[in-house]
């Protein structure tokens, strides 16, 4: 059973925070394990279960980074087997970013550090209002899923490779 079959909510990539919330405490007080002692053990197994599904559904679903993957994976485009390119024009603009953190590799500087720091944070930005709407507007089954797939998919790939980048940058700073 996925996530949202789980909680009965159809697949989106944006949700009400409070509704998944009620959902999560309904269901937590439904498969707590301490109402179920004296049932037998195959019960208790079950319970056990279904307990740890709803943590599990709740800690993805309610991370909105963690839902972007979830949905990506359920929709088989994330994975071993999933072709995950990015788009060569998006590469080419990390290529000159990453030589400009490879300079600072060998010859650190704080203000060309903070205005690499700068770049990434607004690439970051542009690439997060560029999806906005097609992560509310996304519909299962829809006659324009595929092509919103495809952007997320996209902006996913994109914005992992944004935060490894951040990353990479704060060990940096940190080294020095």
């Amino acid at each position: 059973m996925n996530y949202f079959d789980f909680y009965d909510l159809p697949i989106a990539f944006e949700l009400d925070e409070t509704a998944l919330r009620k959902l999560f405490l309904k269901k937590s007080k439904q498969y707590h394990p301490d109402f179920f002692t004296l049932e037998s053990e195959a019960k208790q197994e079950e319970i056990l279960a279904l307990s740890t599904l709803n943590n599990e559904a709740y800690k993805v679903l309610s991370n909105r980074d963690k839902r972007i993957k979830y949905v990506l994976e359920q929709k088989g485009l994330l994975g071993d087997n999933a072709n995950n390119k990015m788009s060569p024009a998006f590469l080419m603009e990390m290529m000159d970013i990453n030589e400009k953190v490879m300079d600072l590799q060998f010859d650190f500087d704080a203000v060309a550090y903070q205005k690499i720091v700068a770049e990434v944070n607004q690439e970051e930005e542009t690439l997060e209002n560029g999806i906005v709407a097609v992560l509310a507007n996304y519909e299962a089954g829809s006659t324009t899923e595929n092509d919103n797939l495809k952007q997320i998919l996209d902006f996913y790939l994109q914005k992992r490779y944004l935060r490894r980048l951040k990353q990479n940058l704060e060990k940096l700073e940190a080294e020095e």
